[in-house]
């Protein structure tokens, strides 16, 4: 019995991280600048295609406290569902 617990638990290990990956590849990466600073970490970007779309900062960046201001370039994550949101991922230097 406990064999078979084990094969199975190691199946839906295998088969979340698949739904991961695949989670992963949905996501739209844009380069922007910053164009405005709004509330809670949120900011108004103006993408490189001239798209305006509101990004909040991921966690990654949240924990090493990385200032974003005005003026900056960043990488955001759009996804395909709504393209007006997105998660600022890295800033340039």
């Amino acid at each position: 019995m406990s064999n078979e617990q084990s094969f199975n638990d190691e199946k839906n290990t295998s088969f979340n991280l698949k739904n991961k990956q695949r989670k992963q590849k949905k996501l739209v990466d844009m380069e922007g600048i910053v164009t405005q600073n709004l509330s809670n970490g949120k900011f108004r970007l103006k993408l490189e295609n001239g798209v305006e779309v509101i990004g909040h900062l991921s966690g990654k960046i949240r924990q090493n406290r990385i200032k974003i201001v005005v003026g900056d370039k960043v990488t955001v994550e759009l996804s395909p569902y709504d393209l007006t949101k997105g998660r600022i991922t890295y800033r340039h230097r």
